[in-house]
């Protein structure tokens, strides 16, 4: 089970984004993927479809079963696409990926 514990929040109103720094305790596991998060978070958080977590960094202390995530949650997918960078957002797979031309 992943257990989530809010260390800060704040609202960037300049770039319409909620800002968190979070620890996930998943003892006896490895580093939980990103979609876990994201789900951990929606139930804590119970955010609306319309919003877009990102998980924009995951720091796992060895041997502890604690992680640190920095995560960025969006009031729409525009907002996101105009502030963070494209790798991450393919990360998530809000953007496609292009086909890489061989020559």
């Amino acid at each position: 089970m992943l257990e989530v514990s809010i260390i800060s929040d704040r609202y960037n109103k300049l770039v319409g984004r909620r800002e968190l720094r979070v620890v996930l305790s998943h003892g006896g596991r490895g580093t939980p993927s990103r979609k876990e998060v994201i789900e951990a978070l929606k139930n804590l958080l119970k955010l609306p479809e319309s919003q877009v977590i990102l998980v924009k960094k995951l720091l796992t202390e060895y041997g502890m079963g604690r992680s640190t995530a920095l995560i960025h949650v969006y009031d729409s997918l525009e907002r996101a696409k105009m502030f963070e960078p494209t790798y991450i957002l393919r990360r998530h797979g809000l953007v496609e990926e292009h086909a890489e031309a061989k020559g």
